[in-house]
């Protein structure tokens, strides 16, 4: 066989191997396009996408959180939640809240509700129905669904409230209250977990404003926390059949702390929204401010972070259920390893380093 002949042999045989791979890029998989059928969600204000509002509206003067001074829709943020960039990215519907369709939908339920400890406890101020903590959440899921979907997302994220608003000082109440949460949904049926660790408190601006003292204990706090928490939901883990994986939110949060313009960060300390009346009396000497670029803050106001810093939590989380840290090679990075005989798969890896208060997280 001629040179020529070989040559041409072996880029034939070449091409046809790695045609299959070369589709797969370009075809998204129809495993990870439904890999839950559809999500529950359970915590306090860092997950809520209008329950508080709903209480609020019908029941006293003021909305929460207001939308007036650039609160997004019922979200404790100044546009989408993580949890809308989760479920995007899933290709699955934003859960409905649970005070619109109770504690059963087709497509879910987000039953955060602000101010929401890991306990029975709410710590919002005024004694309204509704205002509940995680455990209750849970319970209502249980009462309303009889039957548990096994192919649903249960996502789990409490725990500020216990230290900022309910007086926790020691972390194994609440992490051993989160553990109960998913041990009693485990045993309902339930199978794929997300379970969220808290960012450090006293580096919120509230925890700053605090003072040192205060603020250093709070960030001792969340170290005990996150630590008991990697611990028990380690062993969480070996549960037969269970799905459960750890968002580390307080890793995410110390980078960007640390790293902001890797985010796009500029300020990591103060919020885009001055003397929010959440957090604040309403008076001449604290007067209402907002940024002009909210993309640039880490936090919305004193303890809530910008959409944008929800961004980048949801697109963590999304990595974290799939394991994506290998993207579709470019479609030019494919003809160019075509044209020269050898298809390759790319290995790109990504990692995104990326009161009395009234209203907690």
């Amino acid at each position: 066989m001629h040179l020529r002949q070989v040559f041409t042999q072996v880029c034939r045989t070449l091409f046809l191997t790695s045609l299959p791979l070369t589709l797969v890029a370009f075809i998204p998989s129809a495993a990870q396009a439904a890999i839950f059928s559809r999500i529950y969600a359970f915590g306090d204000s860092l997950s809520d996408t209008g329950n508080s509002f709903d209480i609020t509206e019908k029941t006293i003067p003021i909305t929460i959180p207001p939308s007036e001074l650039g609160y997004f829709k019922g979200r404790f943020a100044n546009g989408p939640i993580w949890l809308d960039t989760l479920a995007a990215k899933l290709e699955i519907p934003l859960p409905p809240i649970s005070r619109s369709v109770g504690g059963a939908s087709p497509t879910g339920v987000n039953f955060a509700t602000n101010a929401a400890t890991t306990g029975d406890e709410n710590t919002f101020p005024l004694p309204l129905d509704g205002f509940v903590g995680l455990q209750e959440q849970v319970a209502q899921f249980k009462q309303d669904n009889t039957t548990v979907d096994p192919e649903a997302l249960y996502v789990l994220w409490a725990g500020a409230n216990d230290y900022l608003g309910g007086g926790v000082t020691d972390p194994t109440q609440p992490v051993t209250n989160l553990s109960n949460a998913v041990t009693t949904l485990f045993d309902a049926g339930a199978r794929n977990f997300l379970v969220a660790n808290l960012p450090s408190l006293g580096a919120t601006p509230i925890g700053l404003r605090r003072g040192d003292q205060i603020s250093n204990q709070l960030n001792q706090l969340t170290a005990g926390h996150n630590s008991v928490f990697s611990q028990a939901f380690g062993q969480l883990s070996n549960l037969p059949g269970i799905n459960l994986k750890t968002l580390d939110v307080g890793s995410l949060f110390n980078t960007a702390i640390k790293k902001p313009a890797t985010f796009g960060f500029t300020n990591v300390t103060s919020p885009c929204l001055a003397n929010s009346p959440l957090f604040n009396p309403i008076s001449a000497d604290n007067p209402i401010s907002v940024c002009d670029n909210p993309d640039e803050y880490l936090f919305w106001d004193d303890l809530h972070p910008t959409s944008a810093a929800h961004k980048a939590l949801g697109n963590l989380a999304f990595e974290t259920l799939t394991n994506q840290s290998q993207p579709v090679p470019e479609p030019s990075l494919i003809l160019v390893e075509l044209a020269s005989g050898v298809f390759l798969g790319t290995k790109l890896v990504r990692k995104w380093k990326q009161k009395k208060v009234m209203v907690r997280s």
